[in-house]
C-alpha cells in the first residue's frame, strides 16, 4: 500500500541529523507494516496532482498554524477535501491533526492554556489511559461534522478524532520517540517562547515509557480499514 506524505514543515538542524525529516520519523514509526511511501513537500508548495497519486495519505506536523496566512495553507485545506470526498484513508499528526479539522469546518486556535511539551497521558479509546509525546500549544476548539473523539485528557479535550473509515487524526506525536523529543528539546531550550518549568520537566521524563507502538498499530489498521475504534466522549 503506497502512502502519500504531506510534509508541512522540517524539524530542527539536529533533529533531522540525527533522525531525518517528518517523512524519514513516520517509516520508522511505522515500520513493519508492509508500507511504501511517496513524499510531497506541500510546505515548499509541492502537491500531489490528485488524491489517487496515493492509497492513503499522512499528514504531518509542523512549526506553522492552519489559521495562518501562508501560501501552503489554502491548497492544503482544499486538497484535505479533496482526499476526504475520494474516501482514501487519511491520516493526520499534530499539524496535520489541526488542519484536517479546520479544512471540513472545524475550528483551531492558540489555546489559552499553554503548551503540551513531552510526555503526557491520554484517555484512549479502546486502550485505556496510554503516554505519547507532544509539542503544542494550538487545539481544535470545535469539531467538525463527522467527527468523533477517541482520545483525551484534561489539557487536550479533542487529542484524537475519528471521522469514520475517512481520517484518523492525532494531537501527539507517536512518530517522536524519547530520543526525538531529547533532541528537541536541545535545539528549544534557549527559546523563551517554551515556558522553562515545561521544558524542564520534559526533560525529566525523557526515559519515561511511551506507547508509541499502540498508534503505530492504530493507524495501519486504519490504512487498511479494519481499525475498529471506542468513542471515549
Amino acid at each position: 500500500m503506497l502512502i502519500g506524505i504531506l510534509n508541512c514543515g522540517y524539524p530542527p538542524e539536529n533533529v533531522k541529523d540525527n533522525h531525518g525529516n517528518y517523512d524519514a520519523m513516520f517509516s520508522t514509526f511505522l515500520d513493519g507494516h508492509g508500507f511504501k511511501y511517496k513524499t510531497w513537500n506541500v510546505v515548499d508548495g509541492n502537491f500531489p496532482a490528485s488524491p489517487t497519486d496515493a492509497e492513503g495519505w499522512l499528514i504531518t506536523g509542523s512549526k506553522h498554524g492552519i489559521y495562518e496566512d501562508l501560501p501552503f495553507i489554502t491548497p492544503l485545506k482544499e486538497f484535505i477535501k479533496n482526499i476526504y470526498d475520494s474516501t482514501r484513508p487519511m491520516v493526520g499528526v499534530c499539524f496535520g491533526h489541526q488542519a484536517i479539522a479546520q479544512a471540513l469546518g472545524g475550528k483551531v486556535e492558540k489555546f489559552d492554556g499553554g503548551w503540551a511539551i513531552g510526555h503526557q497521558d491520554y484517555v484512549f479509546g479502546g486502550h485505556g489511559e496510554i503516554s505519547l509525546n507532544a509539542w503544542h500549544q494550538d487545539q481544535i476548539v470545535e469539531l467538525p461534522d463527522g467527527a468523533s473523539v477517541i482520545a483525551s485528557n484534561s489539557f487536550c479535550q479533542n487529542a484524537g478524532l475519528i471521522y469514520g473509515s475517512r481520517a484518523y487524526t492525532i494531537q501527539p506525536h507517536p512518530e517522536m520517540n524519547n530520543s526525538i523529543i531529547s533532541d528537541y528539546i536541545i535545539a528549544r531550550r534557549s527559546d523563551t517562547t517554551y515556558p522553562a518549568h515545561l521544558m524542564d520537566r520534559a526533560d525529566k521524563l525523557t526515559k519515561a515509557p511511551t506507547h508509541d507502538n499502540v498508534i503505530a498499530n492504530d493507524i495501519a489498521s486504519f490504512f487498511r480499514g479494519v481499525f475498529k475504534p471506542e468513542v471515549v466522549t
